[in-house]
């Protein structure tokens, strides 16, 4: 109970002991007029713990709304440099090797440092987080275009990941926990639903800025997120006055958790990343061998995209309402076909792009309850089980993705990324797992 309604309360009790009519209706015991006063108080009180708590919820939203409109730009700024790699290459003179470098560089920056993070920003760093960290993303990926070397280019993409690895944990652990009690799917599906639609957007701003002013005008577009973060940094909740503060979790109770609930809510995360970005990296390049053409490839990863959007709000939806092993278990067991059916259908086909859409939302429909379920795990450490979840399993994903490539060049994109495909079954079996029986009840 929050101290607003305390206070209530022990104004009540003060007026009915300074109310002399009151005391001369006990002293002359009418009971049933005593009692039908207790009744109205606890008739108001009910309305007034209603109220509170109706408002509380609908701050707590506010808030996620706040940091889901800055996942989204931050996410913006970390799809910058898939489709931009032509043009740097060329200004560069990079191979495909270097290329890949580059790539690869991000991707680490962004996701693996996310566990570390997220233990820092659980010592009271939050807020500041939250804020510092889409501002890096804005600033340091928007000069990539301007940058004169490959080292320097380097340098960028590091910092710029940085700032991925700073909010992410903080920001889905504000988003999901704003308030008391357990996590919210909902509130946590705002924080995603967010970031899908800025990743989505990413590469046509990128694309549209450079036409407009070339590489080295990329950099007005950190414009909005410098503009957004006073406004942001306003509508975090500031840490309450006499809040009782929880020291996050130490490295070695994390280590036990992983070889429990954590480490299952991991394994699944992993393997449906995995699956993930086997696809987003697959896709183009078997489109191309089957004479489709680029924008053919590009056309099934925004239908992919788009529908990851979809399933992040739905899952979270979801997550509130029905048991979430079950949750897990139907999404995995889907995700096989539709994958497949995506990567083995005509490309650009209405099947196909359908296929892409559907799979990208049974994926992308997982991570709420799979953060949740690792935040409640360790409650003091919401941040660091949000970490261990998101960047750590994406990074582990993502590297499985190298095993992909190099299978491809033996037997092609299309055959290794359906080959690739049934792992998520694996992430099926965790969801089975009894350690996460615990954290099988719906949250509302």
């Amino acid at each position: 109970m929050d101290l607003g309604k305390i206070r209530f309360f022990e104004a009540v009790k003060r007026s009915g002991r300074a109310d002399p009519d009151g005391a001369a209706r006990a002293g002359g015991g009418d009971a049933g007029e005593t009692r039908e006063m207790t009744g109205r108080q606890a008739s108001v009180q009910a309305t007034v713990i209603r109220t509170a708590d109706v408002t509380r919820e609908r701050s707590a939203l506010a808030v996620a709304g706040a940091v889901a409109v800055a996942h989204g730009l931050n996410d913006v700024y970390a799809a910058f440099l898939h489709p931009l790699l032509p043009r740097i290459m060329d200004k560069l003179g990079l191979t495909i090797a270097l290329a890949a470098v580059l790539a690869t560089t991000l991707s680490l920056a962004a996701s693996l440092l996310q566990p570390v993070m997220g233990w820092f920003a659980d010592r009271g760093r939050r807020r500041l987080f939250v804020v510092l960290g889409p501002v890096m993303s804005a600033v340091f990926l928007s000069l990539i275009g301007r940058a004169p070397s490959f080292g320097v280019l380097v340098l960028l993409l590091g910092l710029g990941g940085l700032g991925s690895a700073l909010f992410h944990p903080p920001g889905a652990s504000i988003a999901a926990r704003v308030s008391d009690g357990r996590g919210s799917g909902l509130r946590y599906s705002l924080f995603s639903f967010g970031g899908s639609l800025g990743y989505a957007m990413g590469p046509l701003i990128a694309v549209g800025l450079v036409t407009a002013f070339g590489l080295d005008g990329l950099w007005v577009a950190m414009l909005p997120m410098l503009l957004f973060a006073p406004v942001l940094f306003a509508v975090l909740p500031r840490p309450r006055p006499g809040a009782v503060t929880h020291s996050p979790p130490p490295v070695s109770a994390v280590i036990r958790m992983l070889r429990g609930p954590l480490g299952v809510a991991f394994g699944i995360s992993a393997l449906a990343t995995f699956v993930q970005r086997v696809f987003l990296t697959m896709e183009p390049i078997a489109v191309r061998a089957a004479g489709g053409s680029e924008a053919t490839g590009a056309l099934a990863l925004s239908f992919y995209l788009g529908g990851q959007a979809g399933g992040s709000i739905a899952g979270g939806w979801l997550a509130d309402r029905m048991d979430r092993r079950a949750l897990l278990v139907v999404l995995t067991v889907l995700s096989l076909p539709l994958h497949a059916l995506a990567i083995a259908l005509v490309p650009g086909s209405v099947s196909a792009l359908a296929a892409a859409a559907l799979s990208g939302f049974v994926t992308m429909a997982l991570l709420p309850t799979i953060v949740v379920i690792a935040q409640e795990i360790l409650p003091t450490g919401a941040a660091v089980g949000s970490g261990i979840v998101m960047g750590l399993a994406w990074a582990t994903g993502s590297l499985g993705v190298l095993l992909a490539g190099a299978l491809g060049d033996v037997v092609g994109a299309r055959t290794a990324a359906l080959v690739c495909t049934p792992a998520v079954l694996g992430a099926t079996l965790l969801a089975l797992h009894p350690a996460l029986r615990a954290h099988g009840r719906p949250a509302i």
